[in-house]
């Protein structure tokens, strides 16, 4: 399906198909294909980075195994908790594919955090690795995965919120027809002003992204600045996450609902997790103690719970120790009734001196 997408205020127009291209008659949508691509650049980055929060990457590789598959189940969990009207076709019956599908869409980013929090305090419980450096290098690759990921809500024409004429307001058929499906249409004039660029959506799905990019910045000057301790990262995302979602989740038309309530789950959960997240970051502040030192080439982490060891001195430099002098044949004492006549000898030539200082254990230059 092709959408035509339009910026009126900025004079962007974009003709987005979901299929990015197809494989043996089966299609790849660009939705998975983003997601696989911010994906893959999150571990890059964690691999590059992880010996800096004195991480080993053979234990990033690990985790990936464990972690990832967990993330995928606890985002789709979380989206079919809250929205399971999904799991059902048209007919009322239940779908076992549907409810899994995640490939066509529907994964929300709070269950896939909340699933990586849990599997990686198994793994790292397990490996006797520190859970607070893992959680700080992940963080990263959290906001990399998040903002890359939204635009695959853009090519879906999903994830926007409510009308606006601002003007970077987002135009479609497809939008106004959902909208006018949905009752969020005040008169068949809004849905005309809709197709007439005049009246438009938030384009939150941007928001979010540019919200995580800018968050990837100041994350990237805390790690220049270095950590004060482990955990730093992970809380300042937590907490910089939470206030950003639970402000752009207000505005959206598409979002999940706590059992039926009209409070908006990730809204609520964005401020509560806020609000843990300093809570916790001042007291680790106080408590915590230093971060873990950066981890040296071809060096092995220290295990959990282990304190960081003060760096061993240095050996004292060995000074190779002077040959001692050979020694000297002694004459014995002539009496003077033995001794000859004296006789003047030659001078020493200067090959026999130096031979002589040598014997002697003189000093070679």
């Amino acid at each position: 399906m092709i959408n035509t997408v339009t910026f009126p205020g900025l004079g962007l127009e974009f003709e987005l198909n979901r299929v990015a291209f197809s494989v043996f008659g089966h299609n790849i949508y660009w939705y998975g294909v983003i997601i696989a691509t911010g994906f893959l650049l999150a571990v890059a980055f964690g691999l590059w980075k992880a010996p800096r929060f004195g991480l080993d990457p053979d234990d990033i590789v690990d985790a990936i195994f464990y972690v990832v598959p967990s993330a995928i189940i606890g985002a789709r969990l979380y989206y079919v908790i809250f929205n399971p009207s999904v799991c059902y076709n048209a007919d009322g019956s239940f779908s076992l594919l549907r409810a899994i599908a995640f490939w066509d869409g529907g994964l929300a980013i709070y269950g896939g955090v909340i699933a990586t929090v849990i599997s990686a305090l198994i793994f790292c419980k397990v490996r006797k690795v520190d859970f607070w450096s893992g959680m700080d290098i992940t963080s990263y690759g959290l906001l990399i995965g998040q903002l890359i990921g939204r635009w695959g809500n853009f090519v879906n024409v999903e994830a926007y919120g409510s009308t606006t004429t601002l003007p970077w307001r987002m135009c479609s058929q497809s939008i106004a027809n959902e909208l006018w499906s949905k009752g969020l249409l005040e008169s068949q004039e809004a849905y005309q002003d809709i197709l007439d660029g005049t009246l438009g959506v938030h384009p939150t799905f941007l928001y979010e992204s540019l919200w995580n990019l800018l968050g990837f910045g100041l994350l990237l000057l805390l790690m220049k600045k270095g950590r004060k301790f482990n955990g730093q990262m992970f809380l300042s995302y937590v907490i910089w996450y939470g206030l950003g979602r639970a402000a752009i989740e207000g505005l959206r038309t598409d979002s999940l609902y706590f059992f039926g309530t009209p409070i908006r789950s990730s809204q609520m959960l964005g401020i509560v997790s806020a609000l843990v997240g300093i809570g916790l970051f001042v007291l680790r502040l106080k408590t915590a103690g230093p971060a873990s030192p950066p981890l040296a080439k071809g060096a092995k982490p220290a295990a959990e719970g282990a304190e960081n060891p003060a760096p061993s001195p240095a050996p004292p430099e060995q000074i190779p120790a002077k040959p001692a002098p050979e020694p000297v044949e002694a004459h014995p004492a002539s009496t003077a009734d033995d001794a000859p006549a004296e006789t003047a000898e030659p001078p020493a030539t200067a090959e026999e001196t130096s031979k002589e200082e040598t014997d002697n254990g003189g000093d070679n230059h």
